[in-house]
């Protein structure tokens, strides 16, 4: 006869964590009005972004450090279980059409695989062991950066994750939304943005999820404005894959250069469409294959190319 597992210890430790706590003053939100239950929700909502303001000054630590493991060539990896899981491979997969980075260059794992994002793998989230093996299938260097993400900062696929990334010497954070979590405590970085109970008993794809969608946000955004992907506030490294992007793309030569139509179409013409090209081209008055060299010199940062060109 196969005994049941005991999950009495389990139960002990989710008892401690506040994303799991419950809310007795919201046990009968089920009985109030539609428009009633919203309102809690977005008052909820309106919490988290002071959650992560508390956390600031560790992101920004966080960010300068893998900018510079990415500046080598790096690559940054996420990884989770669950909801935790699927924010990590949704930042990943915006960065390419956002900062024409190559796929390989941010990487989503998530426990149980690709299949894991639209249906629940049971168990997958339980492996230490799975971290690893996916995590060994990218063969991860000392110049990776390796961001496990779980709400509750116990999960064994994103604590495993983070352990084994340490092992292969490459940089490591840990986002929970707990405080002394075992994930932080494994990681070079440890970020807990702490958004309290849920409106929903343990439900954290909420506020939870909202905390680390807003710091995966800053996380892969202020590291490519660090790597030179944007030029002030523009995408000048968006890759021009459809229609609206290819509009935004001169919209976006036009904001940075005040240039007409007719220029704006030569330019892009003569650099094979790259944005980030016909702007400097259009600003310093350089050809295509100058423009190209001047970037690849300055390592793509189109400040310090267009003071090459000046110069």
């Amino acid at each position: 006869m196969t005994s049941m597992p005991d999950h009495g210890d389990l139960r002990a430790e989710l008892e401690t964590l506040t994303t799991e706590a419950f809310r007795p003053e919201l046990s009968e939100i089920d009985r109030l009005p539609t428009l009633e239950i919203a309102r809690l929700m977005n008052g909820e909502d309106a919490t988290v972004p002071t959650a992560v303001a508390a956390q600031l000054p560790l992101i920004a630590t966080a960010i300068d450090a893998i900018a510079e493991r990415m500046s080598r060539g790096g690559r940054l990896i996420y990884a989770g279980a669950g909801t935790a899981g699927r924010l990590g491979v949704l930042d990943a997969s915006e960065c390419p059409p956002t900062f024409n980075t190559d796929p390989s260059r941010v990487v989503g794992v998530i426990a149980g695989g690709p299949t894991a994002m639209v249906t629940s793998i049971e168990g997958a989230e339980d492996s230490r062991e799975l971290a690893a093996a996916d995590l060994d299938a990218l063969a991860v260097t000392a110049d990776d950066t390796v961001i496990g993400v779980s709400a509750s900062g116990r999960t064994p696929y994103a604590v495993g994750a983070v352990e084994h990334a340490r092992k292969q010497g490459a940089l490591t954070v840990g986002l929970s939304c707990n405080e002394r979590s075992a994930l932080a405590a494994a990681a070079d970085h440890g970020i807990e943005v702490v958004v309290g109970p849920e409106l929903l008993t343990g439900s954290t794809r909420l506020k939870s999820g909202t905390a680390q969608k807003l710091v995966l946000n800053m996380l892969s955004t202020i590291t490519m404005i660090r790597l030179g992907k944007t030029y002030g506030n523009l995408m000048v490294d968006v890759r021009a894959s459809n229609e609206k992007l290819r509009a935004r793309s001169r919209r976006i030569v036009a904001l940075a250069t005040g240039a007409s139509d007719e220029e704006i179409e030569h330019a892009l013409a003569a650099t094979d469409g790259e944005v980030k090209n016909a702007i400097l081209a259009l600003l310093s008055g350089v050809d295509g294959p100058m423009a190209a060299r001047l970037l690849e010199e300055s390592e793509g940062h189109l400040r310090a190319a267009l003071a090459k060109a000046s110069g």
